[in-house]
């Protein structure tokens, strides 16, 4: 009898650290879940382009998914262009074009944070915009999310990325929870040898031109500029302009 209640603390012990360790696995198996869950995207009722000299184009990978530009509404109110995704999408008039040394600047809004998505997607500006409308476009984007993050990103026709999948920086506006409001003002500005993205009047990332234009990414930072918005969102975009040095 002493042998077996010598034993059974060691068995307790055992079987607690083997529970420990199959809960924490299904944490991390969760956490892995979540970080590589994808949302499909949706068709918007009464879609397509309302605007008058405005044109589109969806993401190529969610055209290979049968998605098309009608599947998401480019509209406007006023001055306001209102935009509701659908596929993730970039908006831009062929009027548009800034060169040299430049800003490009728009104030965005989520009126409903999250109210198309079950997590954050970004929005926001984009600049260097070439064979827009064709396989072989290239452009460069920043854009915010509405929990406190940005993203620099571009293709070049491929996707290319200047920063990760969503950096904090403590000048991106969080809402105060799903359904709230949330705004952002998104510059991109190149000046000299630098391209810069400013989010509400803080600058959040600089890169060398020559990191943004070459094979694979920009034909220049001369173009076309324009909006972009994820998948699955829907916001307001005001004042959209160029401004020179």
């Amino acid at each position: 009898m002493r042998r077996i209640y010598t034993l059974l603390p060691a068995a307790l012990i055992s079987v607690a650290c083997t529970t420990k360790a199959q809960n924490e696995a299904a944490r991390t198996d969760t956490t892995r879940a979540d970080t590589m869950r994808g949302e499909a995207s949706r068709q918007v009722a009464g879609g397509g382009i309302s605007v008058a000299g405005w044109n589109g184009q969806i993401d190529a990978n969610e055209a290979s998914h049968g998605q098309t530009l009608s599947n998401a509404k480019l509209d406007k109110s006023g001055d306001v262009l209102h935009v509701t995704t659908g596929p993730a999408v970039a908006y831009w008039n062929p009027a548009n074009t800034a060169s040299g040394d430049y800003t490009v600047k728009a104030s965005f809004t989520e009126p409903k944070y999250m109210n198309l998505n079950d997590h954050p997607h970004p929005y926001g500006v984009f600049i260097g915009g070439n064979d827009m409308g064709t396989p072989n476009q290239s452009y460069l984007y920043c854009a915010a999310y509405g929990n406190g993050r940005f993203i620099v990103r571009g293709f070049g026709p491929q996707a290319f990325k200047m920063n990760g999948g969503g950096e904090a920086n403590a000048a991106v506006h969080k809402a105060a929870g799903t359904g709230s409001p949330v705004s952002q003002d998104i510059a991109l500005s190149v000046k000299g040898d630098k391209v810069q993205c400013a989010v509400n009047g803080t600058v959040v990332a600089t890169y060398n031109k020559a990191d943004v234009v070459g094979a694979g990414k920009l034909k220049s930072t001369d173009g076309v500029y324009g909006i972009r918005f994820s998948h699955n969102t829907e916001g307001t975009v005001s004042g959209l302009t160029v401004t020179k040095p």
